[in-house]
């Protein structure tokens, strides 16, 4: 029985561990024998309020690849959202055209407004600074891939911890294994303290610190954030800590031989360009890899095999 079937996927906790294996399984099928045209008739509407290269792409690329159809728009100011059209009005009329909404927005909360009201699945595809749960199952995707286990591994996280969404839900899932997290972040972009709080109810480790340098050969995962214009209402606050973390080459000397550098992408400056041909970097083959998982879930949903 598919216990995914017609759910929505708003927050990475939305999925048990057990049905997140399954999507993990499913894509590494899909990724070593593609499955064919197994949403033909099915049409999965993007609905992108916010920009995206990547999310939204990958996710056209998994239904153009399975033989669905995609409709929707990327950006509000290409839909009716301009001329005041409420967040309501358009799933509702969006949702009589699809079998399935992908739906990407800058206010936290409202894809699970959105799934509450919607007679048909939502996949949250990032909310505000909030959750990114698709982003999620990639990076996990990644880290088994690359390091053979979810399980017992040191994950530092750098850079904007305080608004990036795709750190908050990574350390929501990866709180079911046997984790070490080490958050390296200024002091104005810290982990939120609730999602601290979270690992420690858990008796999850976690350590903070100001640099890595000195600390990175101790890590499996070294996963690297942009730090977000779009989050900072002033300017002054950005300019102040954008380039305080760039990870180069000659810092990867010393780690260890199943290092693998992760970012959810766009960079800016925080990976220097000399990383991009160590063999310790892994972005862009994490990047393929939302394809597969996207595939995986969204199969899952609209229950096709």
């Amino acid at each position: 029985m598919n216990s995914l079937a017609s759910k929505s996927l708003v927050s990475i906790n939305d999925f048990s561990p057990d049905e997140i294996e399954r999507i993990l399984d499913m894509a590494s099928r899909f990724e070593q024998s593609p499955p064919g045209k197994i949403l033909d008739s099915k049409v999965i509407a993007a609905l992108f309020f916010e920009p995206s290269t990547r999310t939204r792409l990958s996710f056209e690329s998994a239904v153009n690849r399975l033989g669905g159809r995609i409709i929707g728009f990327a950006e509000a100011g290409t839909s009716s959202v301009s001329k005041g059209e409420s967040l309501k009005d358009t799933v509702l009329t969006v949702s009589n055209y699809s079998d399935l909404i992908v739906m990407r927005h800058s206010i936290e909360g409202s894809a699970r407004y959105a799934s509450e009201i919607s007679p048909v699945p939502v996949i949250n595809a990032g909310d505000g600074s909030n959750q990114h749960p698709t982003q999620t199952l990639l990076d996990l995707y990644s880290i088994q891939k690359t390091q053979g286990t979810l399980d017992g591994l040191n994950i530092f996280m750098v850079g904007d911890l305080k608004y990036g969404r795709t750190v908050h839900s990574l350390l929501m899932a990866l709180s079911n294994y046997n984790t070490t997290f080490n958050f390296i972040s200024p002091t104005e972009l810290r982990m939120p303290e609730e999602y601290k709080l979270f690992l420690e109810k858990k008796g999850i480790k976690y350590y903070e610190h100001d640099d890595f340098t000195e600390i990175i050969s101790r890590a499996d995962i070294v996963y690297m954030t942009r730090v977000q214009r779009e989050r900072f209402s002033d300017p002054l606050e950005y300019e102040k800590v954008k380039n305080i973390y760039v990870l180069r080459k000659e810092m990867l000397a010393n780690t260890k031989e199943n290092l693998k550098i992760l970012h959810p992408l766009p960079r800016v400056n925080e990976i220097d360009r000399d990383v991009d041909d160590s063999p310790k970097a892994y972005y862009f083959e994490q990047a393929l890899n939302g394809v597969y998982v996207r595939q995986a879930i969204i199969s899952s949903i609209l229950d096709v095999l």
